[in-house]
């Protein structure tokens, strides 16, 4: 990917970090920093490698599973919005493909289990809040990972859920009509995605229903007869 750099191997793929991810780390550094001075910009910081480290685990559940039907994945990149596991080819039995799709959630879900089982708590509304504790700490990265596994599954082609989506049509009908009717369903929240995140101001969310929508048009057109 384009303005990517290589940080190394990991289980046989190439790990990529993408530049504008820094731009995020300095934001929240800023941000941060600003609020409540350096402790909390170092907190803030140290949460979002913590979350973009589970991030990590998610792309490379894909690529596990994927390497289980004989699919290679030579990178994985990070970027501002999430991850993305470059998979030579996705699966075309339709069985495969959503197992491919929900190992990345599966990954998530074992995250937060295990920190559940360590703090004992699970706060999923105050998770931009921070007490300055390590139990906080870790009970915060729980509940995000929780959100992750909800957000994921979102059927918003070509997110894991679109792809859960696109399978599921593919058992009644041909790959191409699924993947028509999933990227269109991705597009259309991918609209209203994009409306509420610029009513609330929240415009990363208006930054990865761009990516979708462009995402699920380029599996559109590549899917058209």
């Amino acid at each position: 990917m384009t303005w990517s750099f290589s940080i190394g191997r990991l289980l046989g793929s190439e790990l990529r970090v993408h530049v504008t991810f820094f731009l995020l780390i300095a934001y929240v550094g800023w941000s941060a920093w600003s609020a409540g001075g350096a402790v909390a910009a170092a907190l803030n910081v140290a949460f979002v490698l913590a979350l973009f480290a589970c991030v990590v685990a998610h792309e490379f559940g894909h690529a596990l599973m994927a390497r289980r039907f004989g699919i290679r994945t030579p990178d994985i990149t990070i970027l501002p919005i999430g991850g993305v596991a470059r998979l030579m080819r996705m699966p075309h039995k339709p069985g495969q493909e959503i197992a491919v799709a929900l190992a990345g959630p599966a990954v998530n879900v074992v995250i937060a289990g295990v920190l559940y089982l360590v703090v004992g708590r699970l706060d999923m509304i105050s998770v931009l809040a921070s007490d300055g504790t390590l139990n906080g700490f870790l009970s915060r990265l729980a509940a995000v990972n929780v959100w992750l596994v909800l957000f994921n599954l979102i059927p918003a082609f070509p997110m894991d859920g679109g792809r859960v989506l696109r399978a599921m049509l593919a058992f009644f009908t041909d790959r191409r009509r699924a993947t028509r009717i999933a990227a269109f369903v991705g597009q259309a929240i991918a609209v209203v995605f994009a409306a509420y995140g610029v009513y609330t101001g929240w415009f990363l969310l208006v930054l990865v229903a761009v990516f979708v929508f462009m995402a699920a048009r380029a599996e559109k057109a590549f899917a058209a007869p």
